[in-house]
């Protein structure tokens, strides 16, 4: 800890730390909204993640209804997640009620700033506090709000604070832009398909339209999971949702074997809530049983092209409706081999991926940068709390 740096306890900087109220919310409702764990996930305050009781007279719950400068903490929650921490930042003629499950904490404004707290959660030394104090059961841990008070965090002077806060807010900022960005060209990219060659199901251009199984296969070649490694396998989880992108993870599954993919291979969730999610190869691999692998066995037609088709809100509502299953419905492959693919000219498909691929140079441009930008935000926050 630095020298002009005080140990103090939460429970000194916090004169009120509470659970929320016990409301018993109910799907469909209305009302007044009522914070939940869900509305902490991503670790953002999530207004579309409230829950609803038909709270309409808020006399009752005036002691719970958030103020901005609030902190909130998941107290209970999965290992992973619990200890998860946001400010709440209100907005004008917003009421919300504090529920159950999340702590709130109303920091002393003359002596620790929220935002600094909040930062200070996402450092090892607050979750190596939070392991010691947590009680794991079957499905979840807490911790109780007397040893939480007791945990000793380091406490700069206010400006000092501020400081701190001012930096890394600009750093989150600047991912945040450079984040809204990828999004911005992923919609530019849907936008020049919609120009260019219409709707791929309404068809209103009148293009030729060719079933998918005409123009690829479903391969069902096996490879050994000691073949691959992490960078190489994916999950259905690992595919990203509604663009196309993957995210490997750091360790391979238990299985004997996945199904082998290649580069322009198109893979797509199979599985709810994964139908969404879909990946245009850039090499190699093997995937779980839950990733339907396309390859194109035709050359009227371009890997970009069917990807973008395939990535269409069209294509998934198609999917989506031919679902089976009551817990985890799949996708049906032989409904899926039976979609109407749009098919134009060759040259014009060509001139697409042309446009495409200056797109997405952009982007890896972008995602650098992203990355550089993550990079310094956890060197700065080692440097601050760690």
């Amino acid at each position: 800890m630095r020298k002009e740096w005080e140990l103090k306890k939460i429970g000194e900087c916090f004169s009120y730390i509470k659970n929320g109220a016990n409301i018993k919310q109910t799907k469909g409702a209305g009302g007044y909204p009522i914070t939940r764990i869900e509305t902490l996930s991503g670790g953002v305050f999530n207004r579309d993640r409230l829950g609803y009781a038909d709270v309409i007279d808020l006399e009752q719950y005036k002691d719970y209804i958030l103020e901005s400068g609030d902190l909130l903490i998941s107290h209970i929650n999965s290992k992973t997640y619990i200890g998860r921490t946001v400010v709440y930042e209100g907005k004008q003629g917003e009421n919300i009620i504090h529920g159950m499950n999340l702590l709130r904490l109303k920091h002393n404004r003359s002596l620790i700033n929220s935002a600094f707290l909040c930062y200070y959660t996402q450092s090892v030394s607050f979750k190596l506090d939070i392991m010691r104090i947590r009680k794991d059961a079957v499905n979840q841990s807490s911790f109780a709000i007397s040893d939480f008070k007791k945990i000793r965090i380091p406490v700069p002077v206010l400006a000092t604070q501020l400081s701190i806060v001012s930096e890394l807010d600009k750093l989150n900022e600047l991912i945040r832009i450079k984040k809204e960005q990828l999004k911005d060209y992923d919609a530019l990219a849907q936008s020049i398909f919609y120009e260019m060659f219409g709707d791929p199901v309404v068809n209103e251009k009148g293009w030729e339209v060719i079933s998918l199984s005409e123009l690829s296969m479903y391969p069902n070649e096996r490879i050994a999971i000691n073949q691959l490694s992490p960078s190489q396998y994916v999950g259905v989880e690992n595919l990203i949702k509604d663009r196309g992108g993957v995210r490997f993870s750091n360790s391979l599954p238990k299985a004997n074997s996945a199904i082998a993919y290649k580069e322009n291979d198109i893979l797509l969730g199979n599985i709810r809530p994964y139908l969404k999610k879909i990946w245009l190869a850039d090499k190699g691999g093997g995937a779980s049983g839950d990733v339907v692998i396309i390859r194109i066995s035709n050359r009227k037609i371009t890997p970009v092209f069917l990807f973008k088709v395939l990535s269409s809100d069209s294509f998934f509502e198609y999917d989506n409706t031919y679902t089976k299953g009551a817990k985890m419905p799949r996708g049906d492959r032989k409904v899926i081999a039976k979609f109407g693919v749009i098919l134009p000219p060759l040259p014009l498909q060509q001139s697409f991926a042309h446009k495409i691929e200056q797109i997405e140079r952009q982007k890896v441009s972008v995602q650098k940068t992203i990355s550089d930008l993550e990079t310094l935000l956890a060197s700065r926050m080692q440097y601050w709390f760690d």
